[in-house]
């Protein structure tokens, strides 16, 4: 490499240099100037006077603290109470399924519970029915006549075609009461002819007028369930309810067939005979009269609006006014019953022990005889047409 003489001479010129010159043209003082601590001191001061931090205490920095704290605090509410909402969103699913989980055992176990007791109620229908039929096939195998005596089917379910428990209880009583009647009629009749004394004969008598009682006691009751059932004459033979009269028969008519039966009797007992005779006629009469204008009444009320007006609310109040003149059939059934169990007293109050065990026997034949006329007339053959 080849320098000019000009480079030459300035490299000669930089080599012989002085050392103050140098240190002339690199003295700090001259350039930035000296470090002097009073004097930066001094400006700090000024400095943090022209900023008013004279009065800053140690109540602003805890204040500052704790503000910050508070800041810190409110940020992890924030966190925390963000996090909750996340979890009861995420939770709120799943309470609904177990509430809706536990609505249906609430709902399986209800079902369960129902199925049960109709399961029962179903069993306990069956045992009875059951019960019902043996009852009624027992007493159909001992040849006694009970019920409509085959001449209408099974009456246990009455008029309406629905089992009535009353009616079947009636039946059963009365299958049994026939059969009692027909044991103590022939006791009555083996007594007479055996010339028994009146005491034990007054035994027999008072026997034989406490079954009648129960007769009608029993038909008091059976009235209640279904007093239409007792009134057609279902409960009895065929030839039975010929004479029937409001659930029995008439007390008027009887003492005509049974006086000839009764004789001889003295011109006293004739008297009174037909004093009864004229009082039960006249009940009866009464009780007839009664009955007719129950049937008018009845008819009147169903027929009291006219067929183009008729609403539901009419419709329903008829039936309801209906209904409450049906119940005095019940009345009427128990004052006939009453007249024919007056009938029977006052008979024997009139007539001597021997008349009145006579007068039983008569009666408790005459029934007899019916009872056997329905069967003959039931077995009948019938004539093809």
């Amino acid at each position: 490499m080849s320098f000019s003489s000009s480079q030459l001479v300035s490299s000669k010129r930089m080599s012989m240099y002085e050392p103050n010159q140098v240190m002339g043209m690199y003295d700090p003082s001259q350039q930035m100037g000296m470090y002097d601590p009073n004097q930066q001191m001094g400006m700090w001061v000024e400095s943090f006077k022209g900023q008013s931090f004279e009065n800053t205490g140690t109540s602003s920095v805890l204040e500052a603290g704790a503000r910050v704290d508070s800041r810190l605090e409110d940020a992890s509410h924030e966190t925390v109470g963000t996090s909750t909402k996340y979890d009861d969103e995420q939770s709120k699913p799943k309470d609904k399924v177990l509430r809706r989980l536990a609505q249906n055992r609430e709902a399986a176990k209800k079902s369960r519970l129902k199925k049960k007791a109709y399961v029962q109620q179903l069993e306990s229908g069956r045992i009875k029915l059951n019960k019902l039929e043996q009852e009624l096939q027992r007493a159909r195998q001992q040849g006694i006549f009970i019920a409509s005596n085959g001449d209408s089917g099974d009456s246990s379910f009455g008029l309406s075609g629905v089992a009535n428990s009353g009616v079947a209880t009636f039946e059963m009583e009365y299958t049994h009461w026939v059969e009692e009647q027909k044991k103590q009629n022939g006791g009555l009749r083996t007594a007479l002819q055996k010339h028994i004394s009146d005491v034990e004969l007054h035994m027999l008598v008072e026997n034989a007028l406490s079954h009648y009682e129960n007769l009608f006691r029993m038909k008091a009751t059976v009235a209640k369930s279904d007093v239409f059932y007792l009134m057609s004459g279902m409960w009895k033979t065929a030839t039975e309810r010929f004479f029937l009269w409001i659930g029995g028969f008439r007390p008027s008519e009887l003492l005509k067939v049974l006086s000839p039966q009764i004789e001889p009797l003295t011109d006293q007992q004739v008297s009174d005979v037909y004093s009864l005779q004229q009082s039960c006629q006249q009940a009866e009469d009464a009780l007839s009269q009664g009955m007719d204008k129950l049937q008018q009444t009845l008819a009147e009320t169903l027929t009291s609006d006219p067929p183009i007006s008729s609403s539901v609310p009419i419709y329903m109040g008829q039936m309801t006014t209906a209904m409450g003149k049906l119940d005095a059939l019940v009345s009427f059934v128990n004052q006939a019953d009453h007249l024919r169990q007056q009938c029977l007293q006052q008979m024997n109050r009139i007539l001597t022990t021997r008349q009145a065990a006579r007068g039983l026997l008569a009666l408790g034949d005459y029934l007899q005889r019916l009872w056997a006329l329905s069967s003959i007339w039931s077995a009948r053959p019938c004539q093809a047409t």
